[in-house]
């Protein structure tokens, strides 16, 4: 299956965001919440089938005019399945941030099954600015099972300058044991280097923070990677 759906968000006459442009691809599936006039846009990013299954092409597009600003959510973990042949599947996540602008991504998390092979990729193009906070939850297997294979690239730039570019090949032996990696990432964030047992926070040259937590379960993870990022 190979899916590209589309979002963007602007700012109307009145200096209110809006969504401009809403438009999904099974399974693929953004839903705007409905709140009162004039809170930034909410939209939950919603898998409407069984997904992602090796060979499955997924990609998503979000522009994020000037000065405007969104957040983006999920709504549930993501199952990543094998396929009938072995084949990878693939996420690609784009966001374009423009100058002024602030985008809020934060999926749940993505279950790594058995046999599975699962490539996922988030690129950001930040303008002078923007601000990004984002983050993503990995978990080895269900419970009582062996994990598959994921490789995660996750690559920010502002302007020709790169912020991150990060990528890893996550296997239980990269975890030392532990099932579940957290990594939690603000641009705006200018919080100081620190570190403990199974986790670590990072300033980034280019400005901004990356926190990374490794445990045994998800809830603990992000809850740690929520409070560590906000620097308690």
């Amino acid at each position: 299956m190979k899916a590209h759906a589309h979002l963007a968000v602007e700012r109307d006459a009145a200096g209110r965001a809006v969504v401009r442009t809403l438009r999904s691809a099974a399974p693929l599936t953004l839903i705007p919440a409905r709140g009162p006039a004039g809170v930034e846009p909410l939209v939950h990013l919603v898998n409407s089938a069984a997904s992602p299954l090796g060979g499955d092409e997924l990609t998503l597009t979000v522009h994020v005019g000037p000065h405007a600003c969104l957040t983006l959510t999920g709504i549930a973990a993501t199952i990543a399945l094998p396929g009938p042949h072995g084949e990878r599947s693939r996420t690609t996540v784009h966001l374009e941030v423009a100058e002024g602008a602030t985008v809020r991504y934060l999926p749940e998390p993505v279950v790594i099954t058995r046999r599975a092979r699962h490539e996922s990729l988030l690129t950001v193009t930040l303008a002078d600015g923007a601000h990004l906070h984002t983050r993503e939850t990995v978990v080895l297997g269900r419970a009582g099972e062996a994990p598959g294979e994921l490789t995660t690239g996750l690559h920010v730039t502002r302007g020709d300058r790169p912020v991150l570019r990060q990528n890893l090949t996550v296997t239980a032996e990269l975890l030392m044991g532990k099932r579940v990696l957290a990594t939690e990432l603000s641009t705006s964030d200018t919080g100081e280097v620190a570190s403990g047992e199974w986790w670590s926070r990072t300033r980034l040259a280019a400005g901004g923070t990356l926190t990374t937590v490794l445990a045994d379960d998800a809830v603990t993870a992000l809850g740690a990677a929520i409070r560590i990022g906000a620097g308690r």
